[in-house]
């Protein structure tokens, strides 16, 4: 079953978590088509951005999107007016206060989202397929990988019959749940045909129970009442400093 189905998908609830975290109610479906008009919109907008993945956050009157990404300097813009945009912008489709955190990805290599979408523009750009996939799986191994496994379809260096190939270094152990394996798929628009491609890696494999709700270390997270399943906590009490005699 590992070989055929999602591998993000096999392992939410075990080692992954969701990429929406709320409570839907009766206007689930709503929520559900808001999200999708975001990571759209985003995505469209933040094309040259290196956007991986979107996570969105919701309470009663404020949405919280946190955008992973390789270049954070180009959402954010000078002194944040990018980001002051954005906002406006997504108010306009949701209706809510937007609050929109920027979380860097420091090793892009180890990214699938932002390795399929390396090597589609790679094609674009009439770089040879092989060439540009080696490459790719060579720096990745490089960076700490325990795998790779990419697989391309379609008409390939411009051949009349579309072929399918792969291409796989070290392990990736798709029935193993707690194997770690970042999965993505995109398509190359050349001017012989789109040509498909999927990327899987294997970053290692997690024990125990891990943290399923993403924490981003480095950008400005709401807290208290202001996350998603809110309820601030307890405030520490102020230390009594004994006086000697």
């Amino acid at each position: 079953m590992g070989q055929k189905t999602n591998p993000i998908g096999l392992r939410l609830g075990i080692i992954k978590g969701w990429e929406s975290n709320w409570y839907g109610g009766n206007d689930f479906k709503d929520k559900l088509v808001e999200d999708d008009k975001i990571r759209k919109y985003l995505h469209a907008r933040l094309s040259k951005a290196g956007i991986s993945k979107i996570f969105i956050e919701r309470t009663l009157k404020l949405v919280t999107v946190t955008i992973t990404t390789a270049r954070p300097g180009i959402i954010i813009g000078k002194g944040g007016q990018e980001v002051d945009k954005l906002k406006e912008e997504l108010k306009k489709i949701t209706g809510k206060e937007i609050q929109i955190n920027i979380s860097e990805i420091k090793r892009p290599e180890l990214d699938a989202v932002l390795v399929a979408n390396n090597i589609a523009r790679q094609i674009e750009g009439r770089i040879s397929f092989r060439r540009a996939i080696k490459t790719t799986i060579a720096s990745t191994m490089r960076i700490g990988a325990e795998g790779i496994k990419v697989l391309i379809s379609g008409r390939l260096g411009g051949a009349e019959m579309a072929r399918n190939e792969m291409y796989k270094e070290g392990r990736t152990p798709l029935h193993t749940l707690r194997a770690d394996i970042d999965y993505a798929k995109t398509e190359a628009h050349t001017t012989y045909g789109r040509i498909g491609l999927k990327v899987w890696i294997c970053k290692g494999e997690i024990f125990g129970k891990p943290e399923l709700v993403p924490t981003f270390s480095g950008d400005k997270r709401p807290k208290g009442g202001q996350g998603a399943g809110g309820g601030g906590g307890r405030k520490p009490r102020p230390r009594q400093r004994q006086q000697r005699r």
